[in-house]
C-alpha cells in the first residue's frame, strides 16, 4: 500500500460520501431504494449499519444469543441469508455463522487502516451485514460476524 492509493481512496469515498453513497451503494442492486425510502424504513442504528457501513456494538443484539431452528432474513428486502443450522457462538457479541445461505450474499475487500478485511452484503438490495474472518469452527473455517440488526430472524 502507497500513499497514492491511499489519498486517492480517501479522495473517491469522500466524494462518495458527500453525494450520499457509500462505494457499495454506487452500484446496482435487485432491490434498490431511496435513500429516503432507506431512513423512513429503518431505525438511525439499522440505517447507519445497513447503508453505511457502520458497526453496533457488541452485545447489544438480542439475535447473538438465539439459537433457534429458523432462517435470518436481511432487513432490508427479506432475502434468506443464513440458517440457523450455521450459527455458533464466537463469543464476540455479534451473531455468528460459518456459512450464509447459497446465492445469499456478496463481498468485497474492506480496506482500512487495520488492513483488508472481506465485507459482506445481501447480494439483493446491498445492505452491509458485517465481516467474514478466517478464525471459524470446521468445516469451512470461516466466521461470519454478522450486524444483528441487519437481519430479521424467521423460527422454522
Amino acid at each position: 500500500m502507497n500513499r497514492r492509493f491511499l489519498v486517492g481512496s480517501a479522495l473517491a469515498g469522500s466524494a462518495l460520501t458527500i453525494m450520499g453513497l457509500s462505494p457499495q451503494r454506487a452500484r446496482a442492486f435487485e432491490v434498490t431504494r431511496t435513500d429516503a425510502e432507506w431512513r423512513a424504513m429503518l431505525t438511525p442504528l439499522e440505517y447507519k449499519v445497513m447503508r453505511r457501513e457502520g458497526t453496533e456494538r457488541a452485545f447489544t443484539s438480542p439475535l447473538d444469543k438465539t439459537y433457534a431452528a429458523g432462517t435470518y432474513h436481511c432487513r432490508g428486502c427479506e432475502l434468506p441469508l443464513y440458517s440457523s443450522k450455521h450459527k455458533f457462538d464466537s463469543g464476540t457479541g455479534w451473531p455468528s455463522f460459518w456459512q450464509a445461505l447459497p446465492e445469499a450474499i456478496g463481498t468485497k475487500p474492506d480496506r482500512t487502516i487495520w488492513g483488508v478485511h472481506t465485507e459482506c452484503h445481501c447480494r439483493r438490495c446491498g445492505s452491509h451485514l458485517g465481516h467474514i474472518f478466517d478464525d471459524g469452527p470446521k468445516p469451512t473455517g470461516k466466521r461470519h460476524c454478522i450486524n444483528g440488526v441487519s437481519l430479521v430472524f424467521r423460527p422454522a
